[in-house]
């Protein structure tokens, strides 16, 4: 693992998602009606969170922002359309492009400015299924559409629950057979209106491999549609973490041209490289892949100092390691949420 983990990190590669914001000082909490009933059943909650997320067949973004600890914010734009349409570009002011990352329905791609080494990386969906790459990659590309609010209970995978949480919270567990084996999402949904709180993915050895918390859940005003407005996503494993803030999402509304939305990116200067070219992994085999650089303290500009730092020390909160889909495990989540998880809704 050790000969091909060159950390591409997807996520930290993203310096990528990170997107944070501080809520509406206008906005207005009142109740709203239960969408969910008391103690609901499985397909009842999975059919709520379905209803929702299958009706969104796109959403767009110019107003978003990134946030990667340690790093200047970027202003971003975010881009989704069924089923592989991905991207999300970022950008600093002075400095223009710092992050560029897509999928389209042959491949997917990212492109940091001061990775070191330089590229725009790629792989084809269907090798990357088989691929050594994906022990490069912790997340999988549709993986972060889903965390960003495109959640889905799919039908071949095998759901328990709803387990009560505090807070008026219910915790579903699912498992999905992937190529590397077994591999267990927990998702955490607030019990009145079905909301997607949280989403954490175990691998086979049980450790925590991501994470995602929303909150600000916005209804958009012409759909009636739900997406969070602030995302916070976590990989313990590569000590990287950030927070997404997307803004107001227009929902089932495109902005841009989509012929120039979903084409990877050329570089000018930079090489183009597929991830899953044997060459190319024997001969960087070690190399390391990170995401943006934090700003230098002793004056070096931005772009010289290497990323050879310490990694970054994870700053988002860590749910309980699954311990056994069948024991009384994450005793521990059952605490009171603060006010601002659940209840953080804006009309």
């Amino acid at each position: 693992m050790d000969g091909y983990r060159c950390r591409v990190n997807l996520l930290a590669m993203l310096g990528l998602f990170a997107l944070s914001g501080a809520a509406c000082p206008n906005m207005v909490r009142q109740p709203l009606p239960r969408v969910l009933p008391p103690s609901p059943t499985l397909d009842q909650v999975v059919q709520v969170v379905n209803n929702n997320s299958v009706q969104i067949q796109s959403f767009s973004t110019t107003q978003a922002q990134l946030h990667v600890p340690g790093a200047p914010a970027l202003r971003a734009s975010v881009a989704y359309q069924r089923e592989r349409n991905f991207r999300l570009r970022a950008n600093m002011p002075l400095t223009g492009p710092e992050v560029d990352l897509g999928s389209n329905p042959n491949l997917f791609w990212f492109w940091i400015r001061r990775n070191q080494p330089p590229g725009v990386y790629y792989c084809r969906h269907e090798e990357f299924a088989n691929c050594p790459a994906r022990q490069m990659v912790p997340i999988e590309p549709q993986w972060l559409v889903e965390a960003l609010g495109v959640t889905q209970f799919g039908p071949s995978d095998e759901h328990q629950g709803p387990f009560p949480l505090a807070g008026d919270r219910l915790e579903i567990r699912s498992t999905r057979q992937t190529p590397e084996g077994l591999v267990t999402k927990v998702t955490v949904v607030d019990g009145s209106q079905g909301w997607v709180l949280e989403q954490h993915i175990y691998d086979t050895a049980g450790q925590l491999r991501a994470s995602a918390v929303a909150s600000h859940h916005r209804r958009d005003p012409l759909t009636g549609l739900i997406m969070p407005e602030s995302v916070e996503i976590n990989c313990p494993a590569d000590q990287f973490s950030m927070r997404v803030e997307l803004g107001a999402v227009q929902i089932n509304r495109l902005t841009g041209n989509p012929a120039e939305l979903w084409a990877m990116p050329q570089v000018q200067g930079t090489p183009m490289v597929n991830l899953c070219n044997p060459n190319w992994q024997a001969a960087n085999s070690r190399a390391v892949v990170q995401g943006p650089c934090p700003p230098p303290t002793n004056g070096t500009p931005v772009g010289v100092t290497p990323c050879n730092m310490p990694p970054r020390v994870n700053q988002c909160p860590r749910p309980a390691v699954w311990q056994d889909p069948n024991d009384a495990w994450r005793a521990s989540r059952d605490v009171p949420t603060t006010a601002e998880t659940p209840r953080n809704y804006r009309r």
